[in-house]
């Protein structure tokens, strides 16, 4: 039932990753897990065809870096201007941060063709 459905149709949900805080393996995960949430949940109850479409499509997440809590926001209003479901990602501060400290950017699920035309340039973490 589930599988790939075609190239034209790739979707993905692409992870900004603050590169500059130096969080640990697990922090990141975490920070990456909550962007994730944020946007399935959001993609499934204002875009359900997506949201099904990124299931059949193996749920694809790819992380990719930024410099800064800046860079984030670039990227976030460029998501914003195209009207792409977006999750910006501030930590609670229980651990390893700053309370207030935006970590990640989640942007999608959108088609892959759309995602790297935005963050195509920018590096895996």
């Amino acid at each position: 039932m589930f599988g790939f459905v075609g190239h034209e149709k790739e979707c993905k949900l692409v992870i900004l990753m603050r590169n500059d805080l130096k969080m640990t393996k697990g922090k990141l995960a975490a920070q990456a897990g909550h962007a994730s949430v944020n946007c399935a949940l959001s993609i499934k109850k204002n875009d359900p065809k997506m949201f099904d479409l990124w299931l059949l499509n193996g749920q694809t997440k790819i992380v990719l870096k930024v410099d800064s809590e800046r860079d984030l926001f670039e990227f976030k209003a460029i998501a914003d201007a195209k009207d792409l479901n977006n999750s910006i990602i501030c930590d609670a501060g229980r651990t390893q941060l700053e309370p207030g400290t935006y970590t990640c950017l989640g942007i999608g699920p959108a088609l892959s063709s759309v995602l790297d035309k935005i963050t195509g340039d920018l590096k895996m973490l």
